[in-house]
């Protein structure tokens, strides 16, 4: 095994660092541990181990919406229900499995 005798100095909003370190705690990997797998990553790929992007649309936390929009949220989802205008949640993971065994994108 190689000895670790390099540092790695980054500045990173204290927010994220509060979060990332909280989902790491829960997974048990200590952060220079992850720091180390992203790096290995990074030299395997040759280059970044995932697309950069922005998701167009990202779904809202109910903490994210004041009791308006989630009323409105309720109310559109219940008339759409009412109108028959939903699929059963088994047909609707049954086509997405279909989907990533056949490799399409979803």
């Amino acid at each position: 095994m190689a000895i670790k005798s390099s540092n790695v100095t980054a500045r990173v909003e204290p927010e994220v660092k509060e979060q990332a370190e909280a989902i790491l705690s829960s997974l048990g990997i200590p952060t220079s541990t992850a720091i180390n797998m992203f790096y290995r990553q990074i030299v395997l790929w040759n280059g970044l181990p995932f697309r950069p992007a922005v998701p167009v649309t990202r779904p809202k936390s109910r903490t994210e919406m004041d009791d308006a929009e989630f009323n409105a949220r309720m109310t559109a989802g219940y008339e759409q229900a009412i109108a028959n205008q939903s699929t059963p949640s088994d047909e609707v993971f049954d086509r997405l499995i279909g989907e990533i065994e056949n490799g399409k994108t979803v």
